[in-house]
C-alpha cells in the first residue's frame, strides 16, 4: 500500500478539488451529535468520533425506489449519485465490508453495487472517547475497503492509497502530497501506541460467541426486555445493519408504482407477525435476543467476524441502556451499572 504525506493546509483545497467526483459530504456537528452533510469541506470536523446516522446509508437509504412500474411494465433504478464520502474511522469502514460482503456474496444486489461503485470513500484516524470499543472487535485498523485514508499526525496526515481510483485521485494532486520520510514514519508509529493507549473500554471479548450461545435461556434478556423500548434505535444506528422491507406506492389514476425498500428492525413487534397473527417473536426479549445472536454469534458462523465493529453507537444513543457493553457485561457476571441488570421482573 503506498503513502504519501499532506500538509494540514491543503486538505480542504484537496476536498474541494474532488467535486468532479461528485457532492462531497463529511462529518459537521448538528446539536450534540454529528451527521454528515453535503457542504464545503471548511466546515467538516476532523475531531468527530462518530456520526449518529452511519454510512450504510449512502449505499442502502433510509428509503429507496428500486423498481418503477409505468406504461405496462418494471424498470430498475439504477441510477446512483455520484459522491465523495469523507471521514469514515476503521470501526465504519469495516462495516461497510461486512455491508459489501452481505449484498454481493450469494447475490449481487445491483441496486447496492450502482451506489458503492458511484462513491469515492475516503477514511480517516481518530482517537477513541469512552464509547469505543473496537480494539476488543479487532477493527480499530483498517486495510482495505477505502480509497484513501488519512492519519491525522498533528501537523500533517499520511494518506494511504488503497484502491487504484485512490491513486487516479492522488496522482492527478501531486503538487498537494509530498513523498514520505523516516521521521514521518517513526512519528507514525508513535501516534498507534498512544492511540493504543487511549482506549477506555476494559472488558474481554474471549469466547463471546459460546458464552452468548450458552446463555440463551438467561432471565437477562427478560430483564432486557422489560427495560426495551423497541424503538430500534440500536438497529437503526448501527453501522452493519442490512434489514429492509419492501413497500409499493401507487397512483391508480397515472398507473405507476413505486417499489420501495426502507430500513426495518428486528426490535419492532411487526417484524416477525406472519399471516393469521402468529408473531414468532411476540416478546422484546426474544427480539433483543436474535439481535445479540445475529451479531455476536450467526455472523461469525457464516462470515467468520461479528456484525459488530465496537463503534459505541449502541452504547451512545440507547435511551435505556442496552447496549453490546451492558449485554456482554450481563452475560459474563461482570459488574454492570445498566438500570435494568438490577431489576427482577416478569418476561414481557
Amino acid at each position: 500500500m503506498r503513502v504519501f504525506k499532506m500538509k494540514k493546509g491543503n486538505l480542504v483545497p484537496f476536498l474541494r478539488s474532488l467535486k468532479e467526483y461528485g457532492e462531497v459530504w463529511g462529518p459537521v456537528k448538528k446539536g450534540d451529535s454529528y451527521v454528515y452533510a453535503n457542504t464545503d469541506p471548511e466546515e467538516f470536523d476532523i475531531t468527530a468520533i462518530r456520526t449518529l446516522i452511519p454510512a450504510k446509508k449512502f449505499f442502502l437509504p433510509q428509503k429507496d425506489t428500486f423498481l418503477k412500474f409505468k406504461k405496462g411494465g418494471w424498470k430498475e433504478n439504477l441510477n446512483a449519485p455520484k459522491r465523495v464520502i469523507f471521514g469514515l474511522h476503521p470501526c465504519d469502514l469495516h462495516a461497510l465490508n461486512i455491508y459489501h460482503e452481505f449484498y454481493t456474496r450469494i447475490y449481487e444486489d445491483p441496486f447496492y453495487l450502482a451506489k458503492r461503485n458511484a462513491a469515492v470513500i475516503i477514511g480517516l484516524s481518530c482517537m477513541p472517547d469512552e464509547h469505543c470499543f473496537c480494539h476488543l472487535t479487532d477493527t480499530s485498523t483498517i486495510e482495505e475497503g477505502f480509497d484513501l485514508f488519512f492519519t491525522d499526525l498533528g501537523d500533517r496526515f499520511l494518506v494511504w492509497i488503497g484502491s487504484p481510483k485512490g491513486d487516479e485521485i492522488i496522482a492527478r494532486r501531486k503538487e498537494m502530497v509530498e513523498e514520505t520520510e523516516t521521521d514521518d514514519i517513526k512519528d507514525y508509529i508513535e501516534w498507534r501506541k498512544k492511540r493504543e493507549k487511549s482506549f477506555k473500554v476494559d472488558l474481554s471479548f474471549t469466547g463471546l460467541p459460546e458464552i452468548v450461545s450458552a446463555s440463551y435461556d438467561s432471565d437477562i434478556w427478560d430483564k432486557m426486555g422489560a427495560a426495551c423500548l423497541s424503538c430500534g434505535t440500536c438497529t437503526m444506528v448501527c453501522p452493519s445493519c442490512t434489514c429492509f422491507d419492501v413497500e409499493d406506492e401507487y397512483d391508480i389514476r397515472a398507473e405507476e408504482v413505486n417499489r420501495n425498500r426502507k430500513w426495518y428492525s428486528c426490535m419492532f413487534r411487526e417484524y416477525s407477525l406472519v399471516a393469521g397473527g402468529h408473531n414468532f417473536r411476540e416478546a422484546r426479549s426474544e427480539r433483543l435476543r436474535l439481535w445479540y445472536t445475529h451479531k455476536l454469534v450467526g455472523f461469525m458462523s457464516e462470515y467468520g467476524e461479528p456484525a459488530c465493529t465496537g463503534c459505541g453507537r449502541c452504547v451512545s444513543y440507547c435511551p435505556v441502556d442496552i447496549n453490546v457493553l451492558s449485554v456482554v457485561r450481563a452475560l459474563m457476571g461482570e459488574k454492570n451499572d445498566a438500570f435494568w441488570a438490577k431489576t427482577e421482573v416478569k418476561q414481557l
